[in-house]
């Protein structure tokens, strides 16, 4: 069962949740399981160590299972913009607080590492039906919709643009 999302912790993920982040993907339909090299190339260079400024968060419940996670880095040739490039939580945790609670930690790290290092967040959504439930997620987290980038990612699928000020 998934807890709410006061009933988790949040934490730095470790080369042992790989695959469970891995699996969040798969099973929020982000990826199709053969299109994960990209997303396990990222992942082994965070916990390399070779992957400057990249953060990977994972949300566990009181067992220690990981229920969630995100990751989100520095946007290259960008002034101190951030990207929260994944956000996932277990299907049947949605609607509980624990995506809002992933974001809200990024935002307090961004926030506290200063103005010197981080002043906006943006996260890119498809503007396929299947993700209306994220783009509305994201305008309840206070990000504002941007840009549309029209077929990036496909015909007729545009890539969504949210953007935040962290600097408030």
């Amino acid at each position: 069962m998934i807890g709410l999302a006061h009933e988790m912790q949040i934490r730095v993920a470790r080369p042992g949740d790989a695959a469970s982040i891995r699996r969040l993907a798969i099973d929020n339909a982000m990826f199709a399981a053969d299109e994960m090299s990209g997303f396990d190339e990222t992942m082994a260079g965070f916990f390399a160590g070779s992957l400057e400024g990249h953060r990977w968060l994972v949300a566990t419940n009181e067992r220690d299972d990981i229920v969630g996670a995100a990751y989100y880095a520095p946007e290259p040739f960008a002034d101190r913009l951030w990207n929260l490039y994944f956000l996932a939580v277990e299907p049947n945790g949605h609607r509980r607080g624990l995506g809002a609670a992933l974001i809200g930690h990024v935002e307090q790290e961004l926030r506290q590492v200063g103005p010197e290092v981080a002043r906006v967040l943006i996260v890119e959504t498809s503007s396929l039906d299947s993700y209306a439930q994220a783009r509305s997620f994201y305008a309840k987290q206070g990000f504002d919709e941007e840009a549309r980038i029209r077929d990036f990612y496909g015909p007729g699928d545009n890539k969504v643009l949210f953007w935040k000020g962290l600097c408030q």
